[in-house]
């Protein structure tokens, strides 16, 4: 469900995407997963090849194929919104290598109360 039109290469760096997909259990409790689809460069696809001392190049030239990858958050809540933010904020943080640990970000992001439905934010 990450991926709904298929997990494809792509010769161009496409804008990230968000969408949420409702998925129901056995219960009928409700799952709310968030998704952030972005496309990231990939390096060395085919490898490096050595003949007679000289490095040869795989088929496809490094940073022109981008693969997509996806950002998950499923909840029991229906927050939309705040789940993008969250999102774009991890993305970010990935992106831009910025100095801050993926994990100690995610579980501060886990860590957080969210106020009760039609409380004060």
């Amino acid at each position: 469900f990450c991926q709904p039109g298929g997990w494809q290469l792509s010769k161009e760096r496409k804008q990230p995407t968000f969408f949420v997909v409702v998925l129901t259990d056995i219960d009928s409790e409700r799952h709310y997963c968030s998704c952030l689809t972005f496309y990231e460069a990939e390096i060395n696809l085919q490898g490096t090849k050595e003949i007679d001392g000289e490095e040869e190049s795989g088929l496809i030239p490094p940073a022109e194929v981008f693969a997509p990858k996806s950002l998950v958050l499923v909840s029991r809540l229906d927050y939309p919104e705040i789940f993008r933010a969250c999102l774009g904020l991890i993305y970010t943080v990935y992106v831009d290598s910025l100095n801050v640990s993926l994990e100690t970000l995610i579980a501060n992001l886990c860590s957080c109360l969210v106020p009760a439905s039609g409380g004060s934010q």
